[in-house]
């Protein structure tokens, strides 16, 4: 499957760009990229369409810069707390006419809002345990969360004491986690 977005065409010649200076992700091919950004998208199967998005850890813009995209209504926030991450997604975001997104630099845990995320996504950060315990104050109890988790996933939610409503949902070597509700306060 190749990726027709002209976005996405644009944001992968940036990456490859910025990568060549900054190091900013082991993705260094179209090849490599554009699997990336398909990774990023494949949640949009199964996922109901948030109206704020609170993305911990972007990185390099996997996955909420790609969401950004495909959700232009949606609020989407980008926590990350390194320089030349946080310069990259915000010049990203300027070149690709994304006025959906906003690039804090920050950790997560000083973050702070007035208005709970209806989802909060995280790839490649931190277990499922402290994702929760750092994103508890940015919340509300219809907030929903979609973690990009690997094979670990099963023995991350054996540490969890919480009662959650949740699906794993298995694409080749990744496991999405998208946890619907968490019945008890962290």
């Amino acid at each position: 499957m190749k990726i027709e977005n002209k976005k996405f065409k644009k944001f992968t010649t940036l990456l490859l760009e910025w990568n060549k200076i900054h190091n900013l992700t082991g993705a260094k091919t179209i090849s490599e990229i554009e699997s990336n950004i398909k990774d990023s998208l494949y949640p949009t199967n199964f996922i109901d369409k948030p109206k704020s998005i609170l993305d911990v850890g972007t990185g390099a813009g996997f996955p909420a810069l790609i969401l950004a995209i495909v959700y232009p209504e949606t609020r989407v926030v980008l926590c990350e707390p390194r320089n030349k991450r946080a310069s990259f997604l915000k010049f990203a975001s300027l070149e690709l006419d994304l006025d959906n997104v906003e690039v804090i630099k920050k950790r997560v845990e000083d973050y702070q809002t007035s208005k709970p995320f209806e989802l909060i996504s995280s790839r490649a950060v931190t277990n499922i345990k402290m994702l929760l315990n750092l994103t508890a104050h940015l919340k509300n109890s219809s907030t929903k969360y979609l973690f990009y988790k690997g094979e670990k996933v099963f023995n991350e939610l054996e540490d969890i004491t919480l009662s959650m409503d949740y699906d794993i949902i298995n694409q080749g070597k990744r496991n999405y986690l998208y946890i619907k509700r968490v019945n008890n306060d962290i």
